[in-house]
């Protein structure tokens, strides 16, 4: 079948994928690196903090295509809801 041939930067991946087709491996590998990088810089330098001085804030995780931020998450939904959204990887 050809369809299942087709490039993951083809017009029919993006309409049935969206943004999610643009991201392979080598894409979440890097964000990966960013996030530990940053993380690494940010130990040292709270690390090198004076002890009067407030430590800098954690640094925030390169956003990923299809992975929901903690507060875009909807606070009225039952728990059963968020099982099942939880099991379905939010499909």
């Amino acid at each position: 079948m050809l369809l299942r041939h087709l490039p993951r930067d083809s017009a029919f991946a993006r309409e049935l994928h969206g943004e999610e087709s643009a991201w392979g491996l080598g894409e979440h590998l890097l964000a990966s690196v960013i996030d530990h990088l940053a993380i690494g810089n940010w130990l040292f330098t709270s690390a090198h903090t004076a002890e009067g001085e407030s430590p800098p804030d954690p640094p925030v995780p390169v956003p990923r295509p299809g992975v929901a931020d903690e507060e875009d998450e909807t606070p009225g939904a039952s728990a059963e809801e968020q099982e099942l959204a939880w099991f379905f990887a939010d499909l």
